[in-house]
């Protein structure tokens, strides 16, 4: 057994095609497959069941591909470790974040960081909480920037700031020729949201107090999977929304039909933070890039 076998095994278990696998790990199918079989029968398992049409990984093959994927983090952490003695973020890592966050945040950092740290090769996945996650614990990630606290199961997280909630609204709305706008000025207001698959929905239920099955608090169902998309249709008349402070910095959802300003609710905000595994062990590179991140916040969030 060796660290290609793993490799290996780990591309078709992720690709479950025999021939995509050997193209990712830029072999012959021939070899790839010769190679699984006799890690096969090194181990005495059977990784994969295979048909003429289809390949599935079998438990046996699940648990062998979480352990290698574990291996093979390590050895290329041994890989960097010899090639960058004194600087903790030489060479690559692979950082996660939610998609009501990234647009708005990557951009700050992103410059900043190349120009500190040009060695360091940062890899960006944007998907939801529950899919970085999976990918943490698949050690397809090293760290996630999430909205909401891990599970308490083998992760740690570095809390970077609070950021604030912004009303979006019609520009010839009521709400327009209010100072202040506060809980109760949004009690009656169909309040778009994203889908449910994103935690800022649930964040903005929890800061308004909305209860999902509340006649009298009218929501629309919407499947909208951006802040763009929300604020086009807040622009269209069909309702307001919340949106992270950050999302408003720099112009990003400006529009002349929707006016963005802060209100006055104190749970209207939430907390971000990286979240990584407790074996990682790269922690000084992943305090480092938390460092830079912090550096460049704009004032419209809480360090």
């Amino acid at each position: 057994m060796n660290l290609k076998d793993l490799e290996y095994l780990v591309a078709v278990s992720e690709t479950l095609h025999f021939g995509r696998a050997a193209q990712r790990c830029f072999v012959s199918q021939p070899t790839l497959s010769g190679q699984i079989n006799k890690l096969e029968q090194e181990l005495g398992v059977m990784l994969f069941e295979r048909t003429n049409r289809s390949v599935h990984i079998t438990p046996m093959g699940e648990t062998m591909t979480e352990h290698a994927r574990k291996i093979l983090e390590q050895a290329d952490v041994m890989r960097s470790l010899a090639k960058a003695q004194h600087d903790p973020l030489a060479g690559p890592l692979r950082i996660g974040a939610i998609h009501t966050l990234s647009p708005y945040l990557v951009p700050l950092f992103m410059l900043e960081l190349q120009r500190q740290h040009p060695e360091l090769s940062l890899e960006l996945t944007e998907s939801t909480t529950e899919q970085l996650l999976l990918k943490i614990q698949a050690h397809q990630i090293d760290g996630a920037l999430l909205a909401t606290a891990p599970p308490g199961d083998g992760l740690k997280q570095i809390k970077l700031f609070k950021e604030p909630f912004w009303l979006a609204h019609p520009r010839d709305h009521h709400l327009y020729e209010k100072d202040e706008i506060t809980l109760n000025d949004l009690k009656h207001e169909k309040m778009l949201l994203l889908s449910q698959e994103h935690c800022l929905s649930e964040q903005v239920i929890s800061a308004c107090r909305i209860q999902r099955e509340d006649s009298s608090y009218p929501m629309p169902k919407l499947n909208a999977s951006s802040l763009e998309t929300l604020v086009q249709l807040v622009g269209m008349g069909l309702g307001v929304t919340l949106v992270p402070a950050l999302s408003v910095h720099g112009g990003r959802l400006a529009t002349d039909k929707v006016i963005l300003r802060e209100v006055e609710i104190p749970n209207a905000i939430r907390e971000v933070r990286l979240v990584y595994r407790n074996s990682f062990p790269r922690e000084a590179a992943l305090k480092l890039f938390c460092d830079i991140v912090c550096r460049v916040l704009p004032n419209t969030v809480r360090k």
